[in-house]
């Protein structure tokens, strides 16, 4: 899907999904390498003891690396999410945000590990914050990555 960054925020934040669970993208880089997100608490998204839905929390995180990857390596590659997990730390009613960036040396230890047409998991670890700065659940992300066969 080639969109411009300005198109696909726009497209994430009407994405059906996204919408019901109150998430809003609310940065997104021209050079496609970060990523911020932020989620609320509303009646719609909230669990039993009225803190932040844990599947919510999880959703907010969940396709943006990928997406990002498909942009940056473009179509020469194939790109899935491959695992993930997530670890409650902390129970929060305040707003959450989770900034999500891709480096150049993620994006090299990439390359060089698709180059002879290996997969290649990468593994990304994200903090998912409240207001005040507090780490209130942490996301292990694993992404497959390999390189497609050239064409003859």
């Amino acid at each position: 899907m080639k969109l411009s960054p300005k198109s696909m925020k726009r497209f994430l934040n009407l994405y059906p999904p996204y919408l019901g669970a109150g998430i809003k993208i609310t940065y997104l880089s021209q050079d496609w390498r970060e990523l911020h997100v932020a989620m609320s608490v509303r009646w719609y998204n909230r669990n039993a003891v009225n803190t932040h839905f844990g599947g919510s929390l999880y959703s907010m995180v969940d396709p943006h690396l990928m997406l990002l990857l498909m942009q940056l390596l473009g179509k020469d590659y194939f790109i899935w999410d491959r695992a993930a997990d997530i670890e409650f730390l902390k129970a929060t009613k305040k707003k959450v945000t989770c900034e999500i960036s891709i480096t150049d040396k993620d994006l090299e230890e990439i390359k060089q590990g698709t180059q002879g047409g290996d997969k290649y998991f990468p593994t990304f670890t994200l903090e998912i914050k409240d207001e005040l700065g507090n780490v209130i659940a942490k996301v292990n992300k694993t992404l497959y990555v390999k390189r497609k066969p050239l064409k003859l």
